[in-house]
């Protein structure tokens, strides 16, 4: 059996080198860094760079557990996407189950935990949460967590809730929205950042209808009251209201800063990339460019007030937000620093722009797009994307790019290749079905990205998996209708007809431990992702817990079409990854790589195959890379730590300027999270949470700590 894909480095071209040799006295190691990990990213530039040098790449292979905290209450699907806080000499963590916890950060020794109430009720379950907030004024030190549709607010060295912010310490993150909102998802996953006394925050909501709207907001960090909000889906008399229909701020949602900001504190400024507009695959009802969905915003920290702006696609169909904070970067032209932002997209593009004015950095170029031959859809014929950095994945799947795994392989996707269209990146949404590649989950994804400000190096890791995307016509039901169909009608584009779902983001309902009345509730008010449906009535949202639960596919109930809220008139057959038989990825590898893109001459560096399948590996079959999630981290020092690898659970070290691996080992559970790096005692630790449930990995609830003997 022959791979036809070997692991490839990219050479600096000659003029490069030369480019990098003049601009020696400009790229001086800088003496800002992080010390310690006080911030989501390690501080408010998003840069995930360490300034600490005692693991360096002589000696990194020294690396052993320094302590190991088990949280003790993984289930089967969970996950842990957390970056940890570290301050005062405290780790801050949260379990798979929702707990939050302090541990010594020397030791691992638990200080303190909590579990937090909901609704008077202790949470306890799925949870994607990414990061906390800090803030500090005196001796009052907090952290802010999101929880459902709460944001609280907890005293930072006892765990207890900081009574006077908010209602008993939380805010209700539906609140100052649409009065709509009150009855749909809104929740932070990520967090936001901290600028003086603001706590600046995104959100998620719903990506179909009904959706809040995806406003960007500042609460005073000591009392939660709010200070400002931007409209991302503008209001009359605002810039871009023409580029909705005219009362689509009444209606519409989506377009919301889900994935982290950056923060430029000099200059007072907020940098947030936004996702679509809901629904994501069709807007045939949300005519026009749709400012401020897929949008790169620059604010001014202290009002909220726009200072320039970059829309990355227009009327987007292809789910594709940006998916992972901004990055605060330097760039040199002709000897000079330039201090400019880069934002790495799910499309496997880099796009830089000049921080002060939005300018781009490198040349831009057109993409042609075809037009939608589904009913009602109109889409935009050309989208603006940069001709440097190059892509950092393939940009479109041809029958060349198929899996020769094995021959019966090939013939299988083959068949099904021909089923569906494919015509490059931007082929539109179809009822026949159309390949998305880059897919939904990137290209670069949630877990970010380094840079390296001694070098101009961004480092990205991006995914190489094709999805294929089918629309469905939604069925006009009423009268009486049964549970089954109103679940296909409402749940199975997610949880698919045969409730197995497309795990980890939407789990299998198939043994769903709920009572009637809590599957109600969610069904009614919805929970991060997943939409509220406050339109079905509760003997409705019961017939669908009869199905679900019990299996009962008679029951009747009596719905008239006000029961179902705003809809759009398609749905679509789910988040399908396209994989051959035996469940690899339909293409030639690389299925996973790890990049380093030079931002000052606008070149790939190095490339990396990153993750491997182990079965494969031991059938001799070269390393293939695979699906990743969770960013690196890099450090003064030379190194630049990852994990992000469920399948094979490791752990690497890799030579920051040559991509050369230097150390690896294997974690309890996939480590789908970025690490920390920090120093307590005297030494330098590297901290990951190992939580897998990802892609096929079993689930834990670990974070590991590394050190030096």
């Amino acid at each position: 059996m022959a791979i036809e894909w070997r692991p490839m480095r990219w050479p600096i071209p000659l003029l490069a080198g030369l480019i990098a040799l003049g601009c020696a006295d400009s790229r001086r190691r800088p003496t800002s860094g992080y010390d310690t990990w006080e911030v989501y990213g390690g501080g408010p530039e998003q840069r995930r760079y360490s300034r600490l040098d005692q693991i360096r790449p002589g000696n990194v292979s020294e690396l052993e557990i320094a302590w190991r905290f088990d949280t003790g209450d993984e289930f089967p699907g969970s996950q842990l996407q957390f970056n940890p806080l570290v301050a005062e000499g405290i780790l801050y963590g949260l379990s798979p189950n929702g707990r939050v916890f302090a541990l010594d950060a020397e030791t691992g020794q638990e200080v303190w935990t909590r579990r937090l109430a909901v609704d008077g009720a202790p949470f306890q379950g799925r949870t994607q949460n990414r990061g906390f907030m800090h803030w500090r004024d005196g001796d009052d030190s907090r952290i802010y967590t999101g929880v459902r549709h709460l944001l609280f607010a907890l005293d930072a060295r006892t765990g207890e809730t900081v009574e006077e912010f908010g209602d008993g310490g939380a805010i209700d993150l539906r609140r100052h929205l649409q009065p709509r909102a009150m009855e749909l998802s809104v929740s932070l996953r990520t967090p936001g950042v901290v600028y003086r006394d603001l706590l600046i925050v995104g959100s998620v909501v719903s990506e179909t209808l009904p959706s809040a709207p995806g406003d960007i907001r500042a609460f005073d960090a000591s009392t939660g009251e709010l200070r400002w909000s931007f409209h991302t889906i503008p209001h009359p008399g605002e810039p871009g209201h023409e580029t909705w229909p005219p009362d689509g701020w009444k209606t519409h949602g989506g377009a919301n800063s889900w994935a982290g900001m950056a923060l430029d504190e000099e200059r007072g400024l907020v940098f947030a990339g936004t996702g679509s507009g809901a629904f994501d695959f069709w807007g045939g009802n949300r005519h026009g460019d749709n400012l401020y969905a897929n949008s790169l915003l620059s604010l001014r920290a202290a009002t909220g007030e726009l200072v320039w702006h970059h829309q990355f696609i227009q009327h987007d169909v292809w789910d594709m937000d940006v998916p992972a904070p901004p990055v605060l970067v330097t760039v040199e032209r002709e000897g000079q620093l330039i201090d400019a932002v880069a934002v790495s997209t799910k499309m496997s593009m880099v796009y830089v722009f000049d921080r002060e004015t939005g300018q781009p950095l490198f040349p831009m170029k057109e993409i042609e797009i075809l037009p939608s031959d589904v009913p009602g859809e109109q889409l935009v014929r050309r989208q603006l994307v940069p001709a440097a950095p190059p892509p950092l994945g393939r940009q479109g799947l041809s029958e060349q790019d198929l899996t020769t795994r094995t021959p019966e392989a090939h013939e299988a996707v083959l068949k099904r290749f021909r089923q569906v269209r494919s015509r490059g990146m931007f082929t539109p949404p179809s009822l026949q079905g159309t390949v998305i590649f880059p897919g939904f989950d990137g290209g670069a994804e949630w877990g970010g990205q380094a840079f390296d400000p001694e070098t101009g190096l961004l480092y990205v890791n991006v995914n190489e998996m094709a999805w294929i995307h089918r629309l469905v016509e939604r069925e006009e039901i009423g009268g009486a209708v049964s549970g089954k169909r109103l679940y296909q009608r409402s749940c199975a584009a997610c949880h698919l007809d045969d409730l197995s779902g497309t795990p980890p983001n939407f789990p299998s309902l198939r043994e769903l431990s709920m009572t009637d009345s809590d599957f109600v509730k969610v069904v009614r008010s919805g929970t991060g992702r997943m939409p509220a449906f406050p339109h079905l009535s509760e003997s409705a949202a019961a017939a669908i817990a009869d199905f679900v639960l019990q299996g009962d596919v008679e029951s009747e109930v009596r719905i008239s079409r006000s029961d179902l809220g705003a809809e759009s008139p398609y749905t679509h057959d789910g988040y399908n990854r396209f994989l051959d038989p035996d469940g690899y990825p339909a293409i030639k590898p690389p299925w996973g790589t790890l990049n380093a893109v030079n931002l000052d001459t606008g070149e790939i560096d190095w490339r990396v195959p990153l993750g491997e399948f182990p079965e494969l590996t031991a059938q001799g079959v070269p390393q293939t890379g695979s699906e990743n999630y969770g960013g690196p981290v890099v450090t003064a020092s030379g190194l630049l730590f990852i994990g992000a690898t469920a399948r094979d659970r490791k752990f690497r070290a890799f030579d920051k300027l040559t991509g050369d691996l230097l150390w690896e080992t294997t974690l309890p559970a996939g480590g789908n999270a970025t690490p920390a790096v920090y120093e307590a005692g005297g030494r330098q630790f590297v901290v990951i949470a190992a939580g897998g449930g990802k892609t096929g990995g079993i689930s834990g609830g670990s974070y590991v700590a590394f050190a030096l003997p």
